[in-house]
């Protein structure tokens, strides 16, 4: 009887060994997964992070029971479709080169067919992949438990723009990330706001998105020349403490939070051509870096103005790339002062084609992405249409900036609504908007309330001269 005991012994059938599926490098550094078929997405996470795996789970894409017991299985998990297989599910199982399927409930079962099925395998746990981070804006689902299965780190985000949300652990970037979901946009542009929230530099009044989420109140001038604005009336602290008080008084009518800002003019067009033959005057960066960076210690931003004369607008603007590499500081174009070849400052309204514009538009955008900079101001100045010819054609499509066009008359309310009304016909998409109130032109200037209730929109921006 020992005997055949131990002989029964050694016979016994030994258990299977765990279920190791294979994780595969994702190809980029940054992929986003732009679907939102949660079908469709459960194959896509699968395709991105897995080589092989001998079992799948399945579970019925109407079935969302079915689908938070699967996803704890620890394997690759895709859904099941109650017709046809548009998600490429069936393809998906023959690329991990899947022997069986592990269903979770009964859709899932008659999907299945006479696939063989695993009977509750055990699962090697996924060994943890610190270099493969996931983000996701659902708090579960099918493709998250496949990258969770997977080994990566999976982060549920309240905002697809990381800029404004940004999901822990970007210190470093890791090598690979993926996104679920079109909400994120494309790769190139997920990279870039990546870098940014990584890098982790901060706007003023906190945030590395302009808008929404702050309005700015700025006085605009030249230091030392009040007749160029109420910026040159007083000094540096002085002017600090005015502009925070300005801020104040719409702080309390805003439905938004209101950071105080200088707007700066850093060229100013002139009636003489000076040494360049332009007839703009460029102030030196070191005459401007005190007011930047006092501004930047008090929280204030800044806007380089530019009057070019008869230069162009981004050759001035390169003057001044050390002071815009700052996060606190933006950029404004004012066409009034843009002067053809023969023209003379004052005597005819300036003009700029979009073209060059949008030059500018592209050489700061570049700037802000090289630099990985918070989202920058790039204003345009007008209050005549022909003072930015086919404005249609403005380029706002540059994730790295907040496009706003400024309102820039002066008179009688009805005066100053009536060119705020003009300019918004026929506005190109994706502008924000700004105004300017003048202590000594408007009649009368207009109270907080007031400027904040213009419609159709109230404006982001509100300077005053």
């Amino acid at each position: 009887m020992v005997a055949a005991l131990l002989v029964a012994g050694c016979t016994a059938q030994a258990p299977d060994p765990p279920v190791s599926p294979q994780v595969s490098t994702p190809a980029e550094a940054v992929t986003v997964l732009g679907t939102d078929d949660p079908a469709a997405l459960a194959v896509a996470v699968s395709g991105a992070l897995f080589a092989s795996s001998p079992v799948v789970a399945l579970a019925g894409a109407d079935d969302p029971p079915a689908q938070d017991e699967a996803s704890g299985s620890g394997l690759p998990l895709l859904l099941t479709p109650a017709d046809g297989d548009p998600a490429g599910v069936a393809a998906e199982l023959d690329r991990l080169g899947a022997t069986a399927v592990l269903p979770f409930g009964s859709a899932a079962a008659a999907w299945a067919g006479d696939r063989p099925v695993a009977d509750a395998p055990v699962v090697a746990p996924p060994t943890p992949r610190p270099g493969v981070l996931v983000l996701a804006t659902h708090a579960a689902s099918a493709a998250t438990a496949t990258a969770r299965a997977a080994g990566a780190r999976v982060e549920r985000v309240t905002d697809p723009d990381p800029r404004v949300a940004a999901p822990p652990g970007l210190d470093p970037r890791p090598a690979h990330v993926i996104a679920l979901g079109s909400a994120f946009g494309d790769a190139d542009t997920l990279a870039t706001r990546l870098d940014v929230a990584a890098a982790g530099r901060q706007l003023p009044g906190g945030g590395q998105v302009l808008f929404p989420g702050r309005r700015m109140v700025a006085l605009y001038g030249h230091p030392g020349v009040p007749a160029l604005g109420v910026l040159g009336e007083q000094d540096i602290p002085a002017s600090i403490a005015r502009a925070r008080e300005l801020a104040a008084e719409y702080d309390a009518v805003s439905d938004q939070p209101v950071v105080p800002a200088f707007e700066l003019i850093s060229t100013i067009a002139d009636s003489g051509p000076g040494p360049d033959g332009d007839y703009s005057s460029e102030a030196e960066v070191e005459f401007l870096r005190p007011w930047v960076d006092a501004a930047r210690e008090a929280g204030v931003y800044v806007v380089l103005d530019l009057q070019p004369g008869r230069t162009d607008f981004l050759t001035q603007a390169q003057r001044y790339t050390e002071l815009l590499a700052q996060p606190h500081v933006g950029l404004a174009l004012d066409p009034e002062w843009r002067l053809g070849p023969d023209q003379r400052p004052l005597e005819q309204i300036g003009t700029v084609g979009v073209d060059e514009v949008n030059s500018v538009i592209t050489w700061l955008a570049d700037l802000t992405a090289e630099n990985a900079l918070p989202q920058k101001l790039l204003m345009v100045h007008q209050f005549r249409l022909s003072m930015i010819r086919e404005r249609e054609r403005l380029d706002t499509s540059r994730d790295e900036l907040a496009v706003v066009l400024h309102a820039d008359g002066f008179g009688t309310p009805d005066l100053k609504l009536g060119t705020w009304n003009a300019l918004h016909e026929g506005e190109p998409p994706g502008v924000g908007w700004g105004w300017k109130n003048f202590f000594d032109e408007d009649t009368p200037t207009f109270t907080p309330a007031q400027t904040l209730d213009v419609g159709p929109v109230p404006p982001v921006f509100v300077s005053f001269q």
